[in-house]
């Protein structure tokens, strides 16, 4: 299947996506909060695909490739929403309140979506945490991969992986402790 999509071939790019697309649009939802922008993501990951296949060394399993590709492209979205935020606090300061609200992106959840509560509340207490934590945290517990599997997502060490979600869990655990109490 490599080679055919390294040759371009539009069949094996086609099986490609529809073996993906639903656990690339999971995992970009998941990072995003946002419907609109989970399918949008999901569309550039695809397309980088599609773009950088040739550079597949076959060092890791494919998923691990595409996977790793997710993560950068929701990672880039994010970083993309704080420097809208941050232009937005300085919109703020400055005559541009009535754009403000435009140049922010409006709010990471998008309130169309039904999304319990306490998932909302999870979510805050993940973007609180450093991306790495965030990443090696959200590939674990949410998307249910092996340690060693997000170590090959990550390019780090299986040890920096269990680390990393340690720290998290313990970072978090106040947090998620109160929900449970809610509920």
């Amino acid at each position: 299947m490599i080679e055919k999509l390294k040759a371009r071939d539009n069949n094996a790019f086609e099986a490609l996506v529809t073996d993906y697309k639903n656990s690339v649009f999971t995992t970009c939802y998941r990072f995003l909060l946002n419907e609109q922008d989970a399918e949008d993501v999901s569309q550039e990951v695809f397309i980088e695909i599609f773009q950088s296949i040739h550079t597949f060394k076959g060092n890791s399993k494919l998923s691990t490739w595409i996977y790793r590709i997710t993560i950068s492209k929701c990672l880039d979205e994010i970083k993309k929403r704080n420097r809208k935020k941050r232009l937005s606090s300085l919109g703020k300061l400055l005559p541009l309140e009535s754009v403000s609200n435009w140049l922010s992106g409006g709010t990471q959840a998008d309130d169309s979506i039904h999304i319990d509560e306490n998932y909302r509340e999870i979510a805050k207490i993940l973007n609180t945490l450093p991306e790495n934590q965030r990443v090696a945290f959200t590939l674990s517990k949410m998307e249910g991969f092996s340690n060693a599997e997000i170590a090959e997502i990550m390019n780090t060490t299986v040890i920096a992986v269990e680390s990393l979600v340690h720290r998290a869990k313990k970072k978090s655990a106040e947090g998620l402790l109160e929900i449970l109490k809610k509920n």
